[in-house]
């Protein structure tokens, strides 16, 4: 095989894996401005998860996206209809219109959560210019890493759109980390840098066709990203199998570890019988066919982000 050209027929990774929370190390350590600006996040985060301060958005947020393909070999040049079909699930998703939505047993159903989020591709660039919300970038490049190299032209991939207008969403040929192998996409918490800030998946994550490779072929390795991007942890609260982790949100039971594939229901860990984990949630691992909702207090936490960090967006 020449040098840098990656092999299609790789098989798909067997189990979800994230890379958000590794990122979120790495700038902890190397920005303290970073460290800073999250306590901020949380603060509000936590007032808003209690009760001790009102959301006050209203109505459906809007998020212009725009849609940053950067690719090795044609086939990774993923088409219009396949981008497309990706806003779709996540309009659906975080508007509760997923007809998945009635596979949530039943103790879970009152929490679930329409989130007032929709998502279009940018019709205006940076320069007011009309725009089909998506860029192309050949690279030669054929595998990214977490180190955000995607997110600038000079690191072979493009650079951001600025971060208080649009939602970045990176498309790579292939991602990869030296620790833990293929990783399906990361995203960057809020209270990052600017120019980094965004969601990387790769392309055969991305959307319901084209590239798209089952389990995770129903768009929902977005879904999961953007729920980081609007300041979501993942259910198990990061810490291993310790069941001592959080994820801030109350209505979320404690799980002992991720979840993969197409758990039944109950799975109990972590002392929370007798309904067990919640692995329908779109923040566990499991397979794209198993994840159907976020809660009520996940719905708090994005709308304190929404008017925290987040809140140039209320203002488009």
């Amino acid at each position: 095989m020449p040098e840098n050209e990656t092999d299609e027929t790789t098989p798909t990774p067997a189990h979800r894996v994230c890379g958000t929370m590794p990122v979120h190390r790495r700038l902890l350590t190397e920005d303290p401005s970073y460290a800073m600006a999250r306590d901020e996040v949380e603060n509000r985060a936590f007032a808003f998860e209690e009760g001790l301060e009102a959301p006050a958005r209203v109505g459906v947020t809007v998020i212009p996206v725009v849609v940053h393909v950067i690719h090795h070999t044609p086939e990774q040049d993923i088409g219009d209809d396949q981008i497309a079909s990706q806003i779709d699930v996540l309009n659906q998703d975080y508007r509760m219109l997923n007809p998945d939505v009635s596979q949530v047993p039943a103790v879970w159903q009152l929490l679930a959560a329409d989130c007032r989020i929709e998502f279009r591709l940018a019709s205006q660039d940076p320069e007011g210019l009309p725009t089909s919300g998506i860029t192309r970038t050949r690279t030669e490049t054929d595998t990214f890493g977490m180190d955000d190299a995607i997110k600038f032209t000079a690191g072979g991939g493009q650079d951001a759109w600025p971060a208080d207008q649009y939602l970045n969403f990176w498309v790579a040929p292939r991602l990869e980390d030296p620790t833990v192998g293929e990783i399906l996409g990361y995203a960057q918490f809020p209270g990052g840098p600017p120019a980094t800030d965004g969601v990387v998946i790769a392309h055969t994550f991305v959307g319901t066709t084209g590239t798209a490779r089952a389990p995770f072929d129903l768009g929902r390795t977005a879904t999961h990203e953007v729920g980081h991007w609007l300041n979501l942890f993942h259910i198990w609260g990061d810490d291993g199998q310790g069941c001592s982790g959080s994820d801030f949100v109350a209505d979320t039971p404690n799980a002992g570890g991720p979840n993969f594939g197409t758990p039944r229901f109950p799975h109990v860990t972590c002392n929370n019988a007798p309904d067990g984990d919640m692995f329908v949630n779109y923040m566990d691992y499991t397979d794209d066919v198993g994840m159907f909702m976020f809660t009520q207090g996940q719905l708090a936490r994005m709308d304190a982000t929404l008017e925290g960090p987040r809140s140039s967006f209320l203002k488009l």
